[in-house]
């Protein structure tokens, strides 16, 4: 059976009058009767929402008490087949057991309105309910290194109110590989809970400072690698720095500036579930600023050798 609203099933605002909720139910009623939709089980459900919710309605001391409380507002005590006394309400039969009710045999006494004492004292232990603490969250700066290889570093955070006083100073394991915005989750170190519900989670914010020669792109490491021209063109053996110490690095004979070069398994270690990346060596050919005479001769011998002319030199 549906739960909807009573008001929202009849079609009619909460501040109908009576006239305007019994032409709705009249309406209703005719469209939806079970002899002019034959075999037809969706009207009938419908057809007996809408007895439902006119019975509910039409009268002023129910309506009161649903505009109050809701379909609970508008139920009745029963003693089921066990002997126990119930509050049962609504279509379905729900049932709320009436010795769970702090003020029910205060309310029976009473010769007012029982639902004040009944459903305030059911709020009051709603209020009550065990209620999880407050997620906090707090930013940690790290090094390029610490993000990419992962370490255990102190952190002294303030997590209470700072009026107390009181700050703690936790050991925090960062994982290797961890990105600038990505969250370190500590469970069940955040905001106490109330009535005895548990403690809320600690994340921890990260930033990556940005390396001087290192850039990370997903899982692999960038460098620029500088050689001369004279590197470029013969080839040579150089040492490139990586987050391991330095390696050596052969430049093939005819290298040109912009050239990238992979050294496996040099980037972000391996986990788990993902692989080692590389360390991408991005190579600059650097020619001088100011070339000597010397030099300027010998590469006139060399453009000679490429059959071009030489560029005239300006004065």
């Amino acid at each position: 059976m549906s739960k909807r609203d009573n008001y929202e099933i009849l079609g009619v605002d909460r501040s109908a009058s009576d006239a305007e909720i019994k032409k709705a139910y009249r309406k209703l009623a005719k469209e939806f009767h079970p002899d002019r939709n034959k075999g037809d089980a969706s009207a009938e459900s419908k057809f007996k929402e809408v007895q439902h919710a006119y019975s509910v309605l039409s009268d002023k001391e129910k309506r009161a008490q649903y505009d109050q409380f809701g379909e609970i507002g508008v139920g009745e005590f029963q003693t089921n087949p066990h002997g126990q006394k119930v509050y049962t309400w609504g279509t379905d039969g729900s049932q709320i057991d009436a010795d769970d009710l702090d003020s029910l045999f205060g309310a029976f006494r009473s010769s007012g309105n029982p639902f004040e004492s009944i459903f305030g004292g059911r709020r009051n232990r709603q209020q009550r309910r065990a209620q999880a603490g407050a997620d906090i969250r707090r930013t940690i700066n790290l090094s390029f290194e610490q993000a990419v290889k992962g370490a255990e570093i102190e952190v002294d955070v303030q997590l209470h109110d700072p009026s107390l006083g009181k700050r703690e100073t936790l050991k925090v394991k960062v994982p290797s590989g961890v990105e600038d915005g990505q969250q370190i989750r500590l469970k069940g170190r955040g905001g106490a809970g109330s009535n005895g519900g548990p403690r809320g989670d600690l994340f921890f914010i990260c930033r990556v400072r940005a390396h001087p020669v290192f850039k990370r792109i997903g899982r692999d490491i960038h460098a620029d690698v500088h050689i001369d021209l004279s590197q470029a063109v013969l080839g040579a053996k150089v040492d490139v720095l990586t987050l391991d110490g330095e390696v050596t690095l052969t430049i093939p004979a005819g290298t040109s500036s912009g050239a990238k070069m992979r050294l496996r398994s040099r980037g972000v270690p391996a986990s788990a579930s993902l692989p080692a990346g590389d360390l991408i060596a991005n190579i600059q050919v650097d020619v001088p600023a100011t070339p000597t005479d010397e030099q300027k001769d010998l590469m006139k011998q060399f453009a000679a050798t490429l059959q071009k002319q030489p560029v005239e030199e300006s004065s």
